[in-house]
């Protein structure tokens, strides 16, 4: 994992024309496509669900990694898989049974994300690290784009980072991520970087992405 991913979020992009969206980011070097899904009663917004998603399995062939901030995220894990999700994340406050959601996303033989927003502890994950695949930090409180980074993210990076000690398993932050401040997520232990305004405020996708990937 020492590539640094980059995981542009179509929640910034132009939602009259996502296929299209998707094709010009792919074709700018992304390496997932990031897709917020939300129900308006996890956080404050209504976005796409699994038919969307199935609907732009076609543009390209780069990892769906879909963020699931809904409530009850157990029953729509098949949808999600079946319309083309590669990384399903869930939130460790959505559900009083995620180890149960964690291991059916896993029983898809997909990967498994547990996310954490900005005021919840890092200790409330640290009995599930050991099964997932991937743990998402909100950098942000979710439900739109275009937020300010919560500086006090990067203690709970670096307190990920120490939880999972040797293990294979991503770090993924996610919300108001720049070229200012890319190079302080990655050092505190982050290696895949979700970034939507800043990619699609720019008609120069490629450039944007390029100044995300730290060396």
């Amino acid at each position: 994992m020492d590539k640094i991913i980059i995981a542009p979020s179509i929640l910034s992009a132009d939602f009259a024309n996502l296929g299209k969206e998707i094709e010009k980011i792919d074709q700018a070097g992304a390496d997932w496509i990031h897709i917020d899904v939300m129900d308006g009663k996890f956080v404050p917004n209504l976005t796409i669900g699994p038919s969307v998603v199935k609907s732009l399995r076609r543009y390209t062939d780069k990892p769906f990694d879909v963020h699931l901030m809904i409530e009850d995220p157990l029953q729509y894990i098949e949808e999600f898989v079946a319309a083309g999700a590669n990384i399903l994340t869930v939130h460790i406050e959505s559900s009083k049974h995620i180890d149960r959601v964690i291991n059916a996303i896993k029983d898809f033989k997909v990967l498994a994300g547990i996310a954490i927003n900005p005021a919840t502890p890092v200790c409330l994950i640290k009995d599930i690290v050991d099964i997932v695949d991937l743990v998402l930090i909100m950098a942000v409180n979710p439900g739109f784009g275009g937020q300010k980074f919560i500086n006090y993210s990067l203690n709970k990076i670096q307190e990920v980072r120490d939880s999972i000690g040797g293990k294979k398993i991503f770090i993924e932050v996610d919300g108001g991520i720049n070229a200012n401040n890319v190079e302080h997520v990655v050092s505190c232990g982050c290696n895949v970087v979700v970034a939507g305004s800043f990619i699609f405020s720019s008609n120069e996708y490629k450039k944007q992405i390029e100044k995300l990937r730290v060396r």
